[in-house]
């Protein structure tokens, strides 16, 4: 029987970004306290691992994922670091966030791409780790269309796609023509050619659900045409992206817009499909999943609401969905 485990990113145990963050020690015992989880999810500083060793065998939770944005061109060397690194934490995988530009300036081309995972993916197989690259915005992988040309350019030299799902990047875009003129999709979405609505045939998500892709998966919730974070403005007074919507409703203040759970629909959808895929293919690659609501500008930065109790509610109700996958599965 297919196994899961649920996870939290660092920067999800935080309240707001209106407190300082917690201590190493305070992190793993607020994890741990929580009664959700299974692991952190965390590359941490070269002189913060000896802490994070200690505080993980201290409560009894593993650091058994982490990650980092590199780019081409420039990063070669940190990333075998972190791999080494992730492999001293014990992780099983490291989530790889590759910049859209070299670090010459030029966009990265699709072989570039592939040929930077083929190079992680030796390294890491020979430590033990699996690179997975995240879909992302402000990364490559930002034209979701480049996720499955990538793809094939890796299977063709014999070798499988690991990627990490943040389908967070994807829902928000949905009904959003400013957001998707971001990555260039505006026109092939609007002409039905690519289809980011997990409720529609031929779905990109579904895509990449099925054809094995999905190896870690990152749980941030949003919605379709996600209000902008207006809690947050950049020097150029713009607002925040908006690629976080609160699972759980909100205290009344701690938000800037109204809450709808309907709205969560599409992105619960889409989670729904990974763990059915998961409990019934022997294609899944999936190991784990990390909750992941952010106190950073797109995200959650300026509100009130607690992150951390954000995850919570998140996890609670991940758990509550791979429990139905699972009985779906058992009576089929």
């Amino acid at each position: 029987m297919a196994s899961l485990q649920f996870g939290i990113t660092q920067l999800n145990v935080l309240h707001n970004d209106h407190e300082p963050a917690p201590d190493v020690d305070t992190t793993f015992r607020m994890v741990k306290a929580a009664g959700v989880f299974d692991y952190l999810d965390k590359t941490p500083p070269d002189d913060d691992v000896p802490a994070y060793l200690k505080a993980s065998e201290k409560y009894a939770l593993p650091v058994l994922a982490g990650g980092w944005f590199y780019a081409i061109g420039r990063d070669e060397t940190l990333i075998e670091k972190n791999l080494r690194l992730a492999q001293a934490l014990g992780s099983r995988v490291h989530n790889v966030q590759v910049l859209t530009n070299h670090a010459d300036g030029h966009p990265v081309s699709d072989q570039e791409v592939a040929d930077w995972y083929l190079r992680a993916r030796d390294i890491g197989l020979r430590l033990g780790v699996e690179p997975c690259f995240e879909v992302h915005v402000n990364m490559w992988s930002e034209d979701f269309r480049r996720v499955e040309r990538v793809a094939t350019l890796v299977e063709a030299r014999g070798q499988p796609f690991r990627m990490t799902l943040d389908h967070s990047h994807v829902i928000f875009k949905i009904d959003n023509p400013k957001e998707q003129e971001i990555g260039d999709i505006r026109a092939d979405v609007e002409a039905g050619r690519f289809v980011l609505d997990p409720r529609k045939p031929g779905n990109v998500t579904d895509r990449w659900i099925e054809a094995g892709y999905v190896c870690h998966a990152h749980a941030r919730a949003a919605v379709p045409n996600n209000p902008k974070n207006t809690f947050y403005r950049y020097d150029d007074g713009r607002p925040g992206r908006g690629i976080q919507y609160p699972i759980a409703r909100p205290k009344p203040g701690t938000w800037f817009d109204a809450w709808d759970e309907s709205l969560l629909e599409p992105w619960k959808e889409v989670v729904r499909r990974l763990f059915r895929f998961h409990a019934t293919s022997p294609k899944s690659c999936l190991g784990q999943i990390s909750s992941e609501f952010i106190s950073r500008p797109d995200y959650g930065s300026g509100c009130r609401y607690s992150m951390f109790e954000q995850g919570v509610a998140c996890v609670t109700w991940l758990r509550e969905a791979w429990r139905q996958a699972q009985a779906d599965s058992a009576r089929a």
